[in-house]
């Protein structure tokens, strides 16, 4: 495992990157615009990661509360299958069910998807207001495995002020967890 902080490379006000990736568990193809006029938060996330293992009963309560309050979010995993069979399209099903993620989870096979919004590790958060422009990248909360019981406090105050037609909070720390598996060769500019 590698520890990486996120680079926060994509500044805030950045438009959604587009993307349109098949949700594992039901086949649909799930696109930027299917969530026209409504803020989301595209999460960059994997199976095998510790970090991610760690938030994944608070992720999915929080998934299962704000998609309920209006708020668009997809999971994706871009890790390679070649280093990474665990983090490949059967097994993200299987864990989508099993952790109870109610929103969609998607593979980025190409990684350009990741690419595009510079995601550095897993999990990496992006939340987007309603036009689709950046207001808040940065880490779920403070806790880290072995460190503390997720609750997702960063991501939810950020959610709660963009829902509620307001600035999400000036104060936003990089998520950190494990490197994006990126497959050789494939590596983008601002890794490593």
């Amino acid at each position: 495992m590698a520890l990486t902080p996120s680079t926060m490379l994509l500044p805030l006000g950045t438009e959604a990157p587009d993307f349109a990736l098949a949700d594992v568990f039901s086949g649909e193809l799930v696109r930027r615009e299917d969530f026209v006029g409504k803020p989301l938060l595209v999460i960059f996330m994997c199976n095998h990661c510790p970090y991610v293992v760690h938030m994944e009963s608070a992720l999915a309560l929080f998934g299962r509360e704000y998609t309920a309050k209006g708020l668009g979010i997809v999971g994706i995993s871009a890790n390679s299958t070649e280093s990474h069979p665990q983090d490949g399209p059967e097994q993200m099903a299987k864990k989508k069910a099993e952790a109870g993620y109610v929103f969609p989870y998607l593979f980025d096979e190409s990684q350009e998807v990741a690419k595009a919004y510079t995601a550095a590790c897993t999990p990496d958060f992006f939340l987007f207001d309603a036009n689709h422009r950046l207001v808040y990248r940065g880490q779920f909360d403070e806790t880290r495995p072995r460190k503390g019981e997720a609750h997702g406090g960063d991501v939810r105050a950020a959610a709660d002020a963009v829902l509620a037609g307001e600035p999400a909070p000036a104060e936003q720390v990089p998520s950190i967890g494990c490197n994006i598996k990126w497959r050789p060769g494939n590596e983008p500019p601002y890794f490593g």
